[in-house]
């Protein structure tokens, strides 16, 4: 994944997946509080038949194709060098592994959700998918490709969104009705995309920082290597790059956190607001009394003669 595409691919699926995700939960707490549970996928609404499933689709087919990307192009099908694994591909077969666990854990909840071969509670399908992010923790946290410098730090944050991710995944299974660790678990998904984004545009991109450049190793390995002025590979340096990069990964964080607030206070208040309408429409007009406080009540006289019953057809809400 040591390329521009390579970086915008996975992070496009996860921000996908971790924006509705996130947009599912609000909704559904917005709903019905009361009654909430937490869901490791979200069927789309109102739809019948395969689109209902349309993000395990994604996950399942999405890992699919960048593991073949990993282990079929990235490769050239040279996969043993004198009867040994190719070590010039290490890291291709280390991306194909990570993706197979989200692959099977696309497929398996397709099972589970469409068939009767393989009915799973939704704790352990939380479990199947914290085992996918626990191979993506693993595979960065032991990495062949040796992340020096400044990538070296991007990759530890990324290392610490993954952990991030297991966690809340492992909660919503502990805590099946925690309305803010599966709201967390979507999050984190999230910001795991725009880590991508992020590091697609700083190491490989236009916002790459000044006196950086890209330099193809002996083992035609891409890594990140600076050329700069005298002691620029100071650590100094690199807590600077790794400082300024940690404040826009929490800038857009903060950003989506005050979305997702705005997002929430309106949903309760269109949820309040239609359960007044309701209550007006289906009730009498002295059942009404008690929401007065919501605004006033748009009177209209039927017959023209003001000794006739008026009849309160819409409530105005201030």
């Amino acid at each position: 994944m040591g390329s521009f595409m390579g970086h915008v691919v996975p992070g496009t699926l996860f921000l996908l997946v971790g924006i509705w995700h996130v947009w599912c939960s609000v909704v559904r707490y917005a709903s019905n509080p009361k009654s909430f549970r937490v869901r490791v996928w979200n069927p789309v609404p109102g739809c019948e038949g395969h689109f209902k499933y349309l993000e395990l689709y994604i996950v399942a087919i999405g890992a699919f194709i960048d593991m073949c990307i990993e282990l079929l192009y990235s490769t050239h099908l040279k996969f043993f060098v004198n009867g040994v694994l190719n070590p010039s591909h290490l890291n291709d077969f280390e991306h194909g592994g990570m993706l197979l666990m989200f692959f099977v854990f696309g497929v398996i909840s397709l099972l589970s959700a469409q068939t009767r071969f393989l009915p799973l509670p939704e704790g352990a399908l939380c479990l199947i998918a914290a085992a996918a992010f626990c191979a993506e923790y693993f595979l960065f946290y032991f990495h062949s490709t040796t992340h020096k410098g400044l990538e070296g730090y991007y990759h530890l944050l990324l290392v610490l969104l993954i952990a991030l991710c297991v966690l809340s995944i492992i909660a919503c299974a502990l805590f099946p009705t925690s309305f803010p660790v599966d709201l967390c678990s979507g999050i984190s998904i999230t910001l795991q995309g725009l880590w991508f984004y992020q590091t697609a545009l700083t190491l490989y991109g236009p916002s790459m920082p000044k006196g950086c450049q890209l330099k193809e190793m002996i083992s035609h390995a891409f890594q990140q290597m600076l050329r700069s002025e005298a002691n620029y590979l100071q650590t100094s340096s690199y807590s600077h790059w790794c400082l300024q990069y940690l404040l826009q990964l929490w800038c857009h964080s903060f950003l989506l956190l005050q979305d997702l607030g705005i997002l929430i206070s309106r949903a309760c208040l269109w949820r309040r607001t239609s359960l007044i309408m309701l209550r007006f429409l289906m009730g009498s007009p002295s059942e009404m009394g008690d929401e007065v406080g919501w605004g006033g009540l748009l009177v209209f006289n039927l017959a023209g003669d003001t000794s006739k019953s008026i009849t309160p057809l819409l409530q105005v809400i201030i």
